[in-house]
């Protein structure tokens, strides 16, 4: 039986917990009652008419609600749509009429025909009707996700059943979840991504702990995980709490590892963007060991270390049933076994034909290569190379992996207006921002560098985030909005902090 069948197959054992918590709060359910309470929740989808293949939206922060939805969306074979409500501002009615939404559930203050609130689900009934037997073809396609890049509007794409299978076997057979494990996710539930693991503990028996990433820090230190996965962004947060916190205490890295994510850490999950490699080691030093993966929204995991494959500076060995291939220009494509889609539902005309190509592969704009023994390194993006007028290709995030190594600066995006110089927009660490470290800094950077990868000034920028559209929903830079936003600053000749 599959994985995902055997999630919607039947109730699992009894004794591991779903646990959601939220500042100020904190429940916990057996799974076994999670399973009867998505039971109630099918029940109430068919009475409002729902049948296999209908789209159910969700728009709401990570509740159990939202857990019940997708377990009962998956019962009855209708297809889940998750919005974030920090990138979608469209009104429910907007939702319902651009996605084909059947019905939408939302945390926000609105009705409209077909608009449902989410806590409406608190309060039901026992089912008193047998659920239909349900079975998930592998080309079948139960979540709708969303994908929105660094720039330009969400492209959505149905994702199979196989490519959901064939991600949490293979995750399975890496880290061999179980017994005693406890998997911390706070990112959002409408990343597909994140609601494998609440199958993950459906299937192989373990407990899974729901945050939100307003609440992780507080939460890890009740909820004592032996697994938080997280991107990248949030991992160099909690190194300068670490860092920071040793420093004013004399404590070890090691015990303040501990008194920050508990004392059962077994490992640390990272991917969804690049992870600084000091950030990396620093997390392995304090005894909390980290491992770095690649994948996309349209191919989901390709590659990963684990214990046992571990490289630093790749981002691991190929999946089975995936298959990497890089092309003349060193761009990495991959050929899955069981495709997450061939297709996007929704996107501009021409995004499908840059991202899909015949034979089931996905170009993934990424630079990269496979060394002797099948590990993956990721230099960049492709349309992130700089061409000077002399001819020369600069990548830039290796370069800018160098500037980010200095404590004083948060995030940097290189550009090159006049082409013939490299220029960094520089997002501080600090409020105060110290320009006397900032140049040592482009200096410390600068040095072993070829002349024409050499950074000439930094502009100094505000703090890259997603509320400000200077992050993408993955916490990855958006540069052609931090390119277009410091512009000026840029191009100015007597703007800028020099080595």
């Amino acid at each position: 039986m599959s994985v995902l069948n055997r999630v919607i197959g039947g109730p699992p054992r009894p004794g591991n917990r779903l646990t959601v918590a939220r500042l100020g709060a904190t429940a916990s359910w057996d799974l076994t009652e999670v399973w009867e309470l998505s039971g109630r929740v099918a029940a109430r989808l068919l009475g409002l008419g729902v049948r296999p293949g209908d789209r159910i939206g969700i728009l709401a922060a990570n509740s159990l609600e939202w857990v019940l939805l997708d377990l009962a969306a998956l019962r009855i074979k209708a297809v889940t749509a998750g919005f974030d409500p920090g990138k979608f501002d469209a009104t429910g009615a907007e939702l319902v009429a651009r996605y084909g939404l059947t019905l939408l559930f939302t945390d926000q203050d609105e009705t409209a025909d077909r608009v449902h609130p989410i806590a409406s689900l608190r309060e039901l009934p026992p089912y008193e009707r047998e659920l239909p037997t349900s079975v998930w073809e592998l080309g079948e396609a139960p979540a709708l996700k969303f994908t929105s890049g660094s720039s330009g509007p969400a492209k959505s794409l149905l994702a199979s059943a196989g490519s959901i299978d064939s991600s949490l076997a293979a995750v399975q057979d890496m880290f061999a979840h179980g017994p005693g494990d406890d998997l911390f996710v706070f990112l959002p539930l409408s990343l597909l991504q994140q609601r494998y693991w609440v199958y993950s503990a459906l299937a192989f028996g373990h407990d899974v702990t729901i945050s939100t990433y307003e609440a992780a820090f507080a939460a890890l230190r009740t909820a004592r995980p032996t697994v938080v996965m997280g991107v990248p962004g949030f991992f160099e947060s909690a190194r300068a709490h670490l860092e920071a916190t040793a420093a004013r205490t004399g404590a070890s890295l090691a015990e303040v590892a501990v008194e920050t994510f508990g004392d059962r850490i077994r490992y640390l999950w990272t991917g969804s963007a690049p992870a600084n490699p000091d950030t990396l080691r620093c997390f392995t030093d304090a005894g909390l060991p980290i491992f770095e993966g690649y994948g996309l929204n349209e191919t989901c995991i390709v590659t990963k270390n684990h214990p046992g494959a571990h490289r630093p500076g790749s981002v691991g060995r190929v999946l089975p049933g995936k298959e990497v291939l890089i092309d003349a220009d060193g761009v990495i494509n991959v050929r899955s076994e069981h495709p997450v889609a061939t297709r996007y539902e929704h996107a501009r005309p021409g995004d499908a034909d840059l991202m899909f190509r015949p034979g089931g592969i996905v170009r993934t704009g990424d630079l990269g290569h496979l060394d002797e023994d099948g590990y993956l390194f990721v230099h960049g993006r492709a349309d992130d190379v700089i061409v000077l007028e002399n001819g020369k290709k600069i990548v830039v995030r290796p370069i800018e992996e160098r500037l980010k190594a200095s404590p004083v600066i948060e995030d940097c995006v290189l550009t090159n207006p006049s082409q013939r110089q490299l220029v960094a927009i520089v997002s501080p660490a600090a409020q105060q921002v110290d320009t006397d470290r900032i140049a040592a800094a482009l200096r410390q950077a600068n040095t072993g560098l070829d002349r024409d990868e050499q950074i000439a000034k930094a502009v100094l920028a505000e703090r890259f985030t997603v509320a400000n559209g200077l992050l993408s929903s993955q916490f990855k830079p958006r540069r052609k909005q931090i390119e277009a936003r410091y512009r000026r600053l840029v191009i100015d000749p007597e703007e800028g902090i020099r080595a």
